[in-house]
């Protein structure tokens, strides 16, 4: 059980005891007779081991905290195991974007015109050529559909085309993840809606009414590019296939039920992009042909639109809140771009972030293998992570970057004055669980941590369609949060000043 408790209970704690030990296991008893009240925090609180006895998660448990003006390792728990990251390695990837590409970095979407404009009607081709740009959207695409009119073109005599290969295509982030799951898109050098396609049914009837749209805040255009069928069948729940120009989705019948909805993965983002813009365009008056997806960029183009994203550091700010994989993805392959001038594969980019942290930050053993966590593979030490927010923590602005990490009392109820505030990422998969960042104490003591908790034999053993909600997996994590804190709130006892 976790023992949260309230701010003054903290505080009466704190002006009741001396200061916490300076060194990992120092004992928390006195050798020589304590007077009443002295140190009785101190007498109570239990040990990392009894913390993790009680979380009862059966595979492994790292962690790592320190003071941060000083640097000095407080406590640890296998501090050096190689463990899965999940999406605490988002944090990682942040540090190395803003370090390469610069907070300020905006990414570009353009429209270009090949063949030279005549009257208002291009000769050539007209292209959208995707920039890296993570938040693109369809609001935005309508935005660039209106830009491209108020650019006096009427008329488009060549192709319509679409190209995205300012970033290699992948298409999935992580090959042993489910079918139908939103967070594992195409990557590319064009992406619209996070490469998600929203998926609607509705029973009418005996059969159901069926929509696949690109919707966002104020358009809901529909695609063709991804098809949905409706299968009586006992399973499995979804099927994928490519068929060239379309995603072809099926479904089982018997888990619709009335009606609903859910966000599907896109595994052809230029045509996706390139038929939301056709529709824009067509609103204009501007009749584009079927997009067509260009292998090489296209040359002697004359600009004649462009969309700019937000800065970059509002683009990881939102990433860290809302963990998004594509943009965490496109962000290290954009960096690892710049870095290295053209880069192959997100493996490869992955392998150049690793590189960049062992050398920029004295990180001794990561080993990611993408920039979201995704992948089952991917490995950092709690003592790895934790030196990390030390080196990034004044070099890079990263803590204002990251989400407020709520405490929760014994009824898992959210404290909102609670005495510690945290900011932190957090990684969450089947069966593992993480959190890194930063705790201020009340006496204004900061402390930076990672902590990592993964049964890697159980979720070895799920199937890829058992990987969205398998048994036992929400009990599992929801140990794991309680452990995260258990841990913090100990912490903020034993090393506040």
């Amino acid at each position: 059980m976790t023992h949260a408790f309230s701010r003054r209970s903290f505080l009466a704690a704190l002006a009741a005891g001396t200061a916490g030990p300076a060194l990992a296991k120092a004992p928390l008893t006195s050798l020589h007779p304590v007077a009443r009240g002295e140190d009785l925090r101190l007498r109570t609180l239990r040990t990392p081991d009894e913390i993790i006895a009680a979380a009862r998660l059966d595979g492994r448990i790292g962690f790592a905290v320190a003071d941060v003006s000083t640097g000095k390792l407080l406590e640890a728990h296998d501090p050096d195991i190689g463990m899965p990251p999940a999406s605490v390695a988002k944090a990682l990837t942040a540090s190395y974007a803003l370090e390469t590409l610069g907070p300020g970095h905006h990414f570009v979407t353009r429209l270009v015109a090949t063949g030279g404009i005549v009257d208002g009607a291009v000769q050539g081709d007209l292209v959208l050529v995707g920039g890296g740009d993570p938040t693109l959207d369809t609001d935005r695409l309508a935005t660039l559909a209106q830009q491209l009119k108020d650019a006096g073109i009427r008329e488009v005599r060549g192709r319509f085309a679409v190209w995205g290969g300012s970033l290699p295509f992948t298409p999935v982030i992580d090959d042993e993840q489910p079918d139908q799951v939103g967070y594992n898109p195409a990557v590319s050098g064009i992406a619209l809606n996070y490469n998600r396609v929203h998926f609607e049914w509705r029973r009418q009837g005996s059969d159901y009414a069926i929509s696949m749209d690109a919707r966002s805040e104020a358009y809901r255009p529909e695609v063709v590019m991804a098809r949905m069928v409706v299968v009586d069948r006992n399973g499995p729940l979804y099927t994928y296939r490519d068929a060239g120009q379309r995603d072809d989705w099926t479904v089982a019948k018997w888990a619709l039920g009335k009606g609903g909805a859910r966000w599907l993965p896109v595994r052809k983002p230029e045509l996706y992009a390139g038929q939301v813009f056709q529709t824009f365009a067509g609103a204009q008056g501007i009749r584009l042909k079927a997009p067509v997806v260009l292998d090489a960029a296209p040359e002697d183009a004359t600009e004649v639109a462009q969309l700019q994203s937000p800065p970059l550091r509002i683009i990881l700010r939102d990433m860290l809140k809302w963990s998004t994989n594509l943009t965490a993805e496109m962000v290290g392959l954009a960096a690892s771009r710049e870095r290295l001038g053209e880069v192959a594969s997100l493996k490869a980019s992955a392998e150049e972030m690793n590189g960049w942290a062992k050398q920029a930050l004295g990180l001794r053993s990561v080993a990611f293998e993408d920039h979201s966590g995704l992948g089952d593979d991917s490995r950092i030490s709690a003592a790895d992570m934790m030196r990390a927010m030390l080196a990034v923590r004044e070099r890079l602005g990263l803590k204002p970057l990251l989400k407020s990490f709520p405490m929760r009392d014994d009824q898992r109820r959210i404290v909102a004055d609670h005495p510690l505030a945290v900011h932190a990422k957090t990684g969450t998969l089947n069966f593992v669980s993480g959190l890194s960042g930063f705790v201020d104490l009340p006496d204004g003591t900061e402390l930076a941590f990672a902590i990592f908790a993964a049964n890697t034999a159980e979720r070895d053993k799920l199937s890829r369609e058992e990987r969205e909600r398998p048994p036992g997996a929400s009990e599992w994590n929801g140990r794991a949060k309680r452990l995260q804190e258990a841990l913090i709130e100990r912490w903020g006892v034993l090393y506040a000043a």
